[in-house]
């Protein structure tokens, strides 16, 4: 294979700075490339051949035709080579002339005709590549094709043995590139022959970096050439046994998608403002992102970790003011405020209802099992029973709803499980049963009861308002005027919580006494603090350290997440025409529009262009329906006519409080899918980078590229 161009007398070689393209895989497009090269050796060629061994430089196609990127450039699909000198032509006029000749050319003709004459000359100037240094980049290539593979399946590289001294000899990796050798991959058969250890640990390590570089940098270079986005964090996932922390990046692309991308991981290792200093260098020097791009942030973190999270976004915000602290919508609001409470009794109630689902998630049979168990509970109840029983066969836990679902079925669930955990007809298996046990135990316990009821009494009163603003662009923006109301509310309860404590203290003390449940402190706080089981009252436990924490916290988050940037950026969706439509009598609030000022081209014109929109989507004619969102106005053809409009729709669609249109949350879900689906001993943080992000089109040419400047020495080593 060469490393420099196939056209005559072109002197563009490896050391030069055109880059180098192949020659295409399709038989018409290569013969029409060999047409333009007018090469006769070339001719005799087969597309096949072309395309493993011959290259033509970027100096033959048209700038437009080739993407550069500082790491990389790619050739479009449709790209035919169209520029040559009329030196490296033949005479027999088939090719048209592309270049004129100037008298410069004519004398750098006839100095070359001198040079050709001289042995010497052409002995000390002709240089060939080494072939060593092509085999090598071949099978570099054939590496990173067993790896992207691999990746895109889910496939682990390393074999199940987890002594890392084994190295990788019953690995999924060299099975591969065994296979490929034996199937004539010749560039890894000759190299294994040479070093039977070429598929070393080491090395697939260094392939793993490259991957995980050549990638993300491709998705950054892509977010940020489509202007502003959003940074979100995932619940914390345990790899190889640290706490690492996912990061997504939300933005509009150049034909006006919402997108959204998984980045990688980084570690969660370490403590309060150091840690936050760490994620923000890794983000900003090792990723190369432009921080001063970022618009909104969004967090999603259990109790336990939230404190630290918290430090992240708060200095976060201190570097950046402009990137709004902001809901993540791939979590219902009351979900979201109750995993941030550090709280024993609450984070005993969520990992249940983690519990819960994954049980009936085993079995079809479990649900009909619940079902019956309903029926016991509601036999004068049918409405009510067939209701529940419909919410039970679906992902219930994951409801705005959830908490206030699981105290009406409480009885019913704990019939359920405690029959799986029978089994006296012999239905279930080991597994099976010993989870309903473990479910069993922790609704058995008055600390999940007294924690259920006070979730359910304080998040009923932020259903609503989270339901609207997780909803339809109306709702979301109706939601807007609502908030005010909902705070006075949690105010309130917590102005007179010994009243409210005293009823949600009743409500589970009945609860627990129809399910034969004691009412008591918790073990481990009596444990903690050396106390007798009468030394302090349930009712008086339970208000200091359940109900009140968990007013406090709702109030607190509320009014943290939703602060008046964020309202502002919400109720931009009255620009959205169905809005507009609804509301014909009141023009779009231009005052809440002003937040967008810097981020919009031409403040100047602001004001007419609003009422032009305004106009344009205040009468709907008879049977014509208009977008009832911001994915599909962004869509609109007229769009383009208002760039202010657009502008702002385009910040309005990377909210993360917002979901995304269908389709465009695939990267989301393959995440979950991967976190789900993998062992844990096989879970990777490069594996998942790779197999989230497969349809990004990357290039193995710039890969290899890649490694041989990251390692330049791996080429002698192995």
């Amino acid at each position: 294979m060469q490393n420099h161009c196939a056209v005559s007398n072109c002197t563009s070689g490896k050391s030069g700075s055109q880059p180098l393209f192949r020659f295409p895989h399709d038989p018409a497009r290569s013969k029409k490339w060999v047409e333009k090269c007018q090469k006769q050796d070339l001719m005799d060629k087969s597309p096949s051949q072309l395309y493993r061994f011959y290259r033509l430089c970027g100096k033959h196609f048209e700038t437009s035709l080739v993407d550069r990127s500082p790491q990389s450039a790619v050739l479009k699909d449709d790209a035919i080579p169209t520029i040559f000198d009329v030196l490296n032509q033949p005479q027999n006029g088939q090719v048209k002339r592309t270049k004129e000749m100037t008298k410069e050319d004519e004398k750098e003709d006839k100095e070359r005709k001198k040079m050709k004459q001289s042995p010497a000359v052409t002995t000390s100037t002709d240089v060939h590549p080494l072939p060593d240094e092509e085999q090598y980049k071949e099978y570099l290539k054939s590496l990173f094709e067993v790896f992207a593979l691999l990746g895109e399946q889910s496939i682990a590289p390393t074999g199940p043995s987890n002594d890392k001294q084994d190295g990788l000899s019953s690995s999924n990796f060299q099975a591969l590139l065994e296979y490929r050798m034996n199937c004539g991959d010749e560039a890894v058969k000759k190299r294994h022959a040479v070093n039977k250890e070429c598929f070393s640990p080491a090395l697939l390590n260094q392939l793993i970096d490259v991957c995980e570089k050549c990638i993300r940098g491709k998705l950054v270079e892509e977010v940020q050439r489509n202007g502003y986005f959003s940074l979100l964090t995932d619940d914390l996932v345990k790899i190889s046994g640290e706490w690492y922390l996912p990061f997504f990046l939300r933005y509009v692309d150049q034909s006006n998608c919402q997108q959204e991308r998984f980045v990688g991981f980084l570690s969660f290792e370490g403590d309060g403002d150091a840690l936050a200093e760490t994620l923000l260098s890794k983000i900003t020097e090792n990723w190369g992102l432009n921080m001063e791009q970022c618009r909104c942030q969004a967090h999603s973190c259990s109790g336990t970790h939230s404190s630290k999270m918290k430090t992240f976004a708060a200095k976060l915000t201190e570097r950046f003011p402009l990137a709004v602290l902001t809901q993540r919508s791939t979590r219902t609001l009351n979900l979201s405020l109750a995993n941030g409470m550090a709280l024993s009794g609450v984070q005993l109630v969520l990992s249940t209802l983690k519990k819960i689902e994954s049980f009936f998630s085993q079995s079809p049979l479990l649900v009909v099992e619940m079902e019956h168990a309903i029926s016991i509970f509601y036999p004068d109840k049918e409405e009510k029973a067939k209701e529940l029983k419909e919410i039970c066969g679906t992902s219930w836990t994951g409801r705005h709803d959830a908490f206030e679902v699981m105290v009406e079925i409480l009885e019913a669930l704990l019939l359920c499980v405690d029959s799986v955990h029978d089994n006296e007809d012999m239905r279930w298996n080991d597994q099976i049963t010993h989870n309903a046990l473990e479910i069993s135990k922790a609704l058995a316990d008055f600390e999940f009861i007294m924690a259920l009821v006070v979730l359910k009494n304080t998040l009923t009163l932020t259903h609503a308002f989270g339901k609207n603003v997780q909803g339809q662009a109306a709702d979301a923006h109706f939601a807007t005027t609502s908030l005010k109301a909902v705070l006075h509310t949690l105010k309130e309860v917590s102005d007179n919580i010994d009243v409210y404590h005293e009823f949600w203290n009743d409500e589970a003390f009945n609860l627990a006494t129809a399910m034969e449940v004691p009412v008591k402190v918790p073990r481990s706080f009596l444990r903690k603090h050396q106390l007798e089981s009468g030394a302090i009252r349930p009712e008086s436990y339970y208000k200091v350290h359940l109900s009140i924490p968990v007013v406090e916290h709702v109030i607190r988050e509320i009014t943290e997440i939703f602060s008046e940037d964020h309202l502002r950026i919400l109720r931009g969706l009255s620009l959205v025409p169905t809005l507009i439509e609804m509301h014909k009598s009141m023009k779009p609030e231009e005052e809440s529009i002003q937040v967008f000022q810097k981020e919009i081209p031409n403040p100047g014109t602001l004001s007419a262009e609003m009422h032009c929109w305004w106009v344009k989507w205040s009468k709907k004619g008879k049977g014509e329906t208009f977008p009832s969102n911001v994915h599909d106005t962004l869509q609109l053809p007229d769009v383009k006519f208002f760039p202010n409009m657009l502008a702002i729709l385009r910040l309005i669609g990377i909210l993360p409080t917002l979901a995304v249109a269908d389709g465009c949350d695939v990267a989301y879900k393959r995440f979950k899918t991967y976190m789900e689906n993998v062992p844990d001993q096989f879970k990777s943080r490069s594996l998942a980078l790779l197999n989230v992000n497969y349809d990004v089109g990357w290039n193995l040419d710039s890969m290899v590229d890649v490694y041989m400047k990251t390692y330049p020495d791996s080429g002698d080593a192995s």
